[in-house]
C-alpha cells in the first residue's frame, strides 16, 4: 500500500523495506532477500531477534496469564525487579513500557522527592544538555536539548535549563536554588553517538553531591550491556541516584524501567504514578529472560570485547578516508563521523543488504546484536568500509 493511501499519520520517514522474519543478526524482507542488522531495531534487539531463551519464555507466558492491571501483584515484575538491584547500585524498581515513560518518571520522582518528602518546593529545575535525547513526551521532548523535536508543540512545560555537553563548568554556573536535578546520558546516542568524558562525569556527580542534587542517568540506550558493562555508569565509578532502562530489556517487546536508590523510595507513594500496562506478564518474562541470559553468557563482557574489534578494524580501515572525520563510541554502540550528510552512502550501504542508521545528519550509527558472530562484523565492515573508500574515489 502507497504512503498515500496508508490509513497511518506519514510521521516517520520509513526506509523501503518490510521485514517478515528475523533470526540472530539476520532479517528477510518480504521478497525473501536477507539483510544483516546492524542496527538492532535502535539498539534494542542486543540479544539478536528472537533469541531462544526469551522466546521460550514468552511461548509459556502467552498460555498462561496476559494481563490482570497493577493493582494486584505480579510476579514477574518482582523477580525482574530484584535481579535489577542485585546488578546494580539502586534499590526500587517502576515499571512502564517506553523510554520515554521511564523518563518521565526520572523527571516526576526528582520533583516529587523535593516537593513531598524533602519539603523544598522551589526546587524543580533539571539541568540537561544540549543535542541530548530523552523521549517524545512535552515533558521529555523538552528536557531534550535539541530545537528540532519541539517545533509545532508550545507551549512547553517549564524546568528545564540546558548546558554544553563536556563542560563541567558550564553546568556548575546553571546551578540554582530551583535546581533539583542533573539529567545525563553517558553516551549521546541521537546527538551523534558521543561519549561523555570520564573527567566530566565525576565532575558532574562530585557537583550533585556538593549542592544536594539527584543525579539521573539516562540509559535507555546504553543499558543493558550495549556499552561493555551491564550499565553505562560502571565505567565511570559513579553511583547515580536514578537510571532510566528500556530499549536492550525486553529483546524487543515494550518495557521501560526506572530504577532509583532507597531514599527516593516513598517519593512514589501509593497513587502518586502508574501505568496500566507497565510492567505486564509479557514485558517483564521478556525482561526476565533477556537479563538471565546476559548475566548467565556473560555477554556484556563479548560486547566490550567485540566493540573494541569493530573500533579498531573502522580505524584502521577508514585511516585516510577524506570523508570520515573521526569514529567513536562505547562498546557496541559506535559512530562514524562523516565531513558530509550520510543519508545516500547509508541508502548505499542498505541496498547491499547491511542494515545500519543515521545519528543526525552525518553519522553512521552501528549498533548490532552483542552476540553477532565475528564473520558477521568482518562481512558488515567490509561493506560499510567499501561503500566509504568508493564514494571517497568518486569525490576525487
Amino acid at each position: 500500500m502507497g504512503e498515500a493511501q496508508s490509513a497511518l499519520f506519514p510521521n516517520y520517514a520509513r526506509y523501503p523495506f518490510t521485514f517478515v522474519k528475523g533470526e540472530g543478526s539476520r532479517l528477510w524482507d518480504e521478497n525473501g532477500k536477507e539483510y544483516l542488522d546492524l542496527m538492532c531495531g535502535l539498539a534494542v534487539t542486543n540479544l539478536g531477534h528472537a533469541p531462544k531463551q526469551v522466546t521460550e519464555r514468552l511461548k509459556e507466558q502467552v498460555d498462561t496469564l496476559w494481563h490482570t492491571s497493577n493493582l494486584f501483584h505480579i510476579p514477574g515484575q518482582e523477580r525482574l525487579a530484584q535481579l535489577l538491584v542485585e546488578n546494580s547500585c539502586t534499590d526500587a524498581v517502576f515499571f512502564c513500557n517506553s523510554g520515554a515513560e521511564a523518563n518521565e518518571a526520572a523527571i516526576k520522582i526528582a520533583r516529587r522527592y523535593y516537593q513531598k518528602v524533602i519539603n523544598q518546593p522551589e526546587r524543580y529545575e533539571i539541568i540537561t544538555f544540549n543535542m541530548s535525547f530523552h523521549g517524545r513526551t512535552l515533558a521529555t521532548l523538552t528536557a531534550t536539548g535539541q530545537d528540532k523535536v519541539k517545533e509545532g508543540f508550545s507551549p512547553l512545560p517549564e524546568g528545564f535549563v540546558y548546558a554544553p555537553y563536556n563542560d563541567a563548568d558550564a553546568v556548575e554556573k546553571l546551578i540554582t536554588g530551583k535546581t533539583c536535578a542533573i539529567m545525563l546520558e553517558l553516551v549521546q546516542g541521537e546527538g551523534g553517538v558521543i561519549p561523555a568524558d570520564p573527567d566530566f562525569v565525576k565532575a558532574v556527580a562530585n557537583l550533585c553531591e556538593r549542592h544536594g542534587l539527584l543525579l539521573i542517568l539516562d540509559e535507555i540506550q546504553t543499558g543493558i550491556g550495549r556499552t561493555g558493562k551491564l550499565f553505562a555508569y560502571e565505567h565511570f565509578g559513579i553511583e547515580p541516584d536514578l537510571v532510566t532502562l528500556a530499549k536492550g530489556l525486553g529483546s524487543g517487546m515494550p518495557i521501560g524501567a526506572l530504577l532509583g536508590k532507597e531514599k527516593l523510595r516513598t517519593a512514589f507513594a501509593a497513587g502518586s504514578h502508574g501505568t496500566t500496562f507497565g510492567g505486564n506478564y509479557l514485558s517483564t518474562a521478556a525482561g526476565l529472560a533477556t537479563l538471565e541470559t546476559m548475566l548467565q553468557e556473560n555477554v556484556s563482557e563479548r560486547a566490550a570485547e567485540m566493540g573494541s574489534y569493530i573500533m579498531s578494524e573502522l580505524k584502521s580501515r577508514l585511516a585516510g578516508n577524506p570523508l570520515v572525520e573521526t569514529i567513536r563510541g562505547l562498546g557496541m554502540l559506535i559512530g562514524i563521523q562523516l565531513t558530509g550528510s550520510g543519508a545516500e552512502l547509508i541508502k548505499s550501504i542498505h541496498e547491499q543488504g547491511v542494515l545500519v542508521v543515521p545519528a543526525g545528519p552525518n553519522v553512521i550509527r552501528l549498533a548490532p546484536s552483542l552476540l553477532i558472530s565475528k564473520e558477521d562484523i568482518d562481512r558488515g565492515l567490509d561493506t560499510i568500509c567499501q561503500t566509504l573508500a568508493k564514494a571517497a574515489a568518486a569525490a576525487v
